[in-house]
């Protein structure tokens, strides 16, 4: 199942339409990331799909560099990955799909899982190894700098001190342009900031995860730090696709959240969310990542595809605008506590 949606008779505005090409129609939204940091496009493209990452099979590599292409002549500049997705074989993609395009794309890298096999093994944030994976990187890129450089998480095993201040060592050897962070808490956010201005909060937020809205949202709105929101559908559960139960090989099966009276229960609330969608003529998966974008304009949604067709209601969902009735009537049905069960975004 695709987590990026799937427009269905339902919710096209016009059946039996064909959806338009609406790159070459509009202009990418822009903001920027922190205090007098670099202006990127208001929706990500994330590139770990185009990799094998729990050990499955790797999309089709033209495809996926296609895509890239497009994005960036969608105006979409910012292409977020990690050096260990497939293994470094996802930053060897796009240093193929950037190869004469440096100045179109903003890279952001996030370092420190490591992985064998398709399975995590733990983090490795010790400053030497860290001076050591940058150099994998920038050679898998075929680049000189990565514009946005950040740990994948904190785990406590190294101090936080030393994280930054090694990201900001690599920021005065011109390795890096500006620091990120990724999946850490609002205390970690705060000391981070201190020891070095942090750019980018990148962090799972949907209208099933929003329990980063008590402490981290408002903590990285305060110090002036922009937030790459990926996991827009919560893993798929917002697509409108899902049905109960799923497979005891999808993945999602070994979170309580997807599992019997719990995902039943969640795919009610679904049914909200997509009775909106067919009102307003746009796939649930839309309104999905325009109710993410509409929640500030620091948030950015970073959703992952590899295949252009997605590119296009992906784009149009930037421009879906709510009324005040149908904000409260999706803020209610998904306060936070209402998604029954956890899941692997809530730590």
């Amino acid at each position: 199942m695709s987590l990026t949606g799937k427009i269905f008779e339902p919710y096209k505005k016009v059946p039996g339409a064909l959806k338009l090409d609406l790159c070459g129609m509009k202009n990418i939204t822009k903001i920027q990331l922190g205090h007098n940091g670099p202006l990127v496009s208001k929706l990500g493209l994330g590139c770990m799909r185009m990799s094998s990452i729990w050990g499955g099979a790797t999309p089709d590599e033209t495809e996926s560099i296609a895509t890239i292409h497009k994005a960036l002549d969608c105006g979409i500049n910012l292409l977020n990955t990690g050096d260990f997705y497939g293994a470094g074989h996802n930053e060897m993609l796009i240093g193929k799909a950037i190869k004469g395009r440096r100045d179109d794309a903003f890279i952001s890298v996030k370092f420190g899982a490591i992985f064998h096999n398709g399975q995590p093994l733990g983090m490795d944030l010790r400053p030497v190894a860290i001076k050591n994976f940058i150099n994998y990187s920038l050679t898998r890129l075929g680049i000189e700098t990565i514009d946005l450089y950040q740990p994948s998480r904190m785990d406590g095993s190294v101090p936080v001190e030393d994280i930054i201040g090694t990201v900001a060592d690599l920021i005065k050897e011109g390795k890096v342009r500006y620091i990120g962070v990724s999946e850490i808490t609002a205390e970690q956010l705060r000391k981070a900031h201190s020891i070095y201005p942090v750019s980018a909060l990148e962090i799972g937020y949907s209208l099933a995860d929003r329990q980063i809205e008590t402490e981290l949202l408002p903590a990285a709105r305060q110090l002036g730090i922009s937030v790459v929101a990926f996991a827009n559908t919560a893993e798929g559960l917002l697509t409108g696709d899902m049905k109960a139960p799923i497979t005891e090989n999808d993945y999602r099966s070994h979170f309580s959240r997807f599992q019997g009276g719990n995902l039943t229960k969640n795919l009610i609330k679904v049914e909200v969310l997509k009775q909106i969608a067919r009102e307003k003529g746009y796939s649930p998966t839309q309104i999905a990542i325009a109710w993410v974008k509409q929640q500030g304009d620091y948030i950015m949604p970073l959703v992952s595809m590899s295949r252009r067709s997605r590119l296009p209601e992906n784009i149009e969902a930037m421009d879906i605008v709510f009324t005040a009735e149908e904000i409260n009537t999706l803020n209610t049905t998904f306060a936070i506590g209402t998604i029954l069960g956890s899941t692997y975004l809530e730590r």
